[in-house]
């Protein structure tokens, strides 16, 4: 397959202790609290260690998320807040503003931050195992779902929790609906990407693999336009790759295209068509190294050297050439000035989101436990006291070079 795939780094947060000293009043209570501080802890590792697979990540999310869900659910099932909801502060960076972190004193916002790193996460495995020179296909399926759970989770944090917030997304920052949007479209590009790979593997019908490959360039065309209106400090890396891969699926396109019009004996239109398409990956090659030379956000990579890009360089070139022989032997038709419109409608292949929901709440919650926290015995903010910052460091990730602060204005 080697697919190759931008990728922002992952959101770093503020340690968190969940050391409530008078407010805890039980041991039931404190084991609750431990169990925080650690399952989230593992749940951080795990973003950054490469051995770690979802199924590893799936028990570390439900452990972790079913112990936070205290902080946030009524226990008697009402639409009323946990009581708990608003007892910690809670501090994340975003993909795209460097290591300037958002902050909300709000359980919902740390389920909705941890929920968007696992996200990421499922696009970052997905990327590693599509880079691979040599793939199986129950690594393919494995891609595939990837991408599609990671924009189920993206829409879930959109349609049911982010309105939630009492403090809205600032301009620019990751869960406003912009980047949001970007994401979700960007996965399901990418998760149709491995169906075109497929449907090319197995030879199906090229009308079928043109179809695919054009609704892919729309969804890549679209999440392009999704981010236009925001700080290109912030976003030209990732632009780039959207506007080259949708250049590259364009390509793609009118390559399988011209395969069908010359299947229909229209050899002069496939040559325009093949022409067009030419136009397209030179587009894109430039893009590429556009890209390799863009800094901001994101992967460092080459893209016009992966295998991926270079194979379609040569398939269109092959193709270009069979069509333009058989019309100097066969047809003789002449080439019509104007591309072929490309109205394609794929009927199969099309990528929908994995609908996600969040666990439900751990069993270690009971009426007791809640009542076990003791809101009074609080300690009042003393405001005269100026508070040591947390820092929030980075985390290392194999794929991304530390960024220096961007410079973004949010805007």
């Amino acid at each position: 397959m080697t697919h190759w795939f931008h990728r922002n780094p992952l959101k770093a947060t503020a340690p968190v202790t969940f050391n409530y000293y008078g407010v805890v009043t039980s041991p039931a209570s404190t084991k609750i609290c431990n169990d925080l501080r650690s399952s989230r802890m593992r749940l951080l590792e795990l973003f950054t260690d490469l051995s770690c697979n979802p199924e590893m990540m799936k028990n570390a999310t439900d452990s972790y998320f079913s112990l936070l869900q205290g902080f946030i659910v009524s226990l008697d099932d009402s639409s009323k807040d946990g009581k708990l909801r608003y007892i910690q502060n809670f501090k994340w960076t975003d993909t795209l503003q460097g290591q300037t972190p958002s902050a909300q004193q709000d359980a919902v916002f740390e389920l909705i931050s941890v929920g968007f790193n696992v996200a990421l996460w499922y696009t970052k495995y997905a990327s590693r195992l599509a880079g691979k020179e040599e793939i199986t296909e129950d690594e393919a399926k494995d891609v595939h779902r990837s991408m599609k759970i990671a924009a189920g989770i993206f829409k879930h944090l959109k349609e049911s929790h982010i309105p939630r917030l009492i403090t809205p997304a600032e301009k620019g920052r990751d869960l406003e609906p912009r980047l949001i949007d970007t994401y979700i479209i960007q996965c399901q590009a990418e998760a149709q990407e491995v169906t075109i790979a497929r449907a090319i593997e197995l030879k199906h019908n090229p009308g079928l693999i043109a179809a695919l490959a054009y609704e892919t360039a729309n969804f890549y065309q679209k999440a392009d336009q999704t981010l236009s209106s925001l700080d290109p400090a912030c976003t030209v890396k990732w632009r780039k790759y959207l506007n080259l891969k949708m250049c590259f699926y364009m390509a793609y396109a009118y390559c399988y295209h011209g395969q069908t019009l010359l299947a229909s004996d229209k050899c002069g239109e496939a040559i325009r068509s093949l022409q067009e398409s030419e136009k397209f990956y030179a587009k894109a090659e430039a893009l590429c190294k556009e890209y390799g030379e863009t800094k901001g956000p994101g992967t460092t990579a080459k893209p016009s050297g992966h295998l991926f890009f270079r194979k379609l360089g040569t398939l269109l070139k092959n193709t270009l050439e069979k069509c333009q022989r058989e019309n100097g032997f066969i047809y003789f038709q002449k080439i019509p000035p104007e591309a072929p419109q490309l109205e394609l409608k794929a009927n199969y292949g099309l990528v929908e989101p994995i609908p996600f929901e969040f666990p439900a709440l751990h069993a270690h919650w009971t009426p007791e436990t809640l009542a076990a926290f003791d809101l009074t015995k609080k300690p009042k903010d003393d405001s005269t006291k100026p508070k040591p910052e947390e820092e929030v460091k980075p985390l290392k990730e194999p794929d991304i070079k530390p960024q220096k602060d961007t410079g973004c204005q949010i805007s």
